[in-house]
């Protein structure tokens, strides 16, 4: 018996593909538990537009990511901050201060997404990679400036 799966089984596929099961399998366990629908011409045609309807969204968030990753690559930060001597930072530059100063220029980003290996403890110019996206990369400026 033909039938399209409704969730990821790792013993059949993943969500939406066609497969062949055992009637009773199919019967007594994939349907009851909602695992998975009889693969009817009007199941399969509404599976294929799911799947365009999804498709379509992804597309239009894809190219709204892509226009943010666009203007935060032409962001250039300047965060000021005290030194000491031989210009080494007091403290030092982390993703936090990172995600506060795009923040202020409107830009919503987790903490998390701006890869940053080490925290910034001197001055200077710095490219930091922001994840937009799980796909979508930017990259954004920093300048390390010492504090009047």
């Amino acid at each position: 018996m033909k039938v399209i799966l409704t969730e990821n089984l790792s013993s059949l596929g993943q969500i939406g593909q066609v497969v062949n099961v055992a009637p009773g399998y199919a019967r007594n366990y994939l349907f009851p538990q909602g695992l998975a629908l009889e693969a009817t011409g009007k199941n399969v045609k509404e599976l294929d537009h799911r799947k365009r309807v999804l498709a379509a969204k992804r597309e239009k968030i894809r190219q709204e990511m892509l226009s943010v990753a666009e203007k935060i690559n032409q962001v250039k930060l300047v965060l000021r901050r005290k030194v000491a001597d031989e210009d080494k930072l007091y403290g030092s530059v982390s993703a936090a201060d990172i995600q506060s100063a795009l923040e202020e220029r409107g830009f919503i980003v987790a903490r998390k997404d701006i890869q940053l290996d080490q925290p910034i403890k001197q001055l200077g110019e710095f490219t930091v990679s922001v994840r937009v996206d799980a796909q979508i990369a930017a990259t954004v400026g920093v300048v390390v400036e010492k504090e009047e």
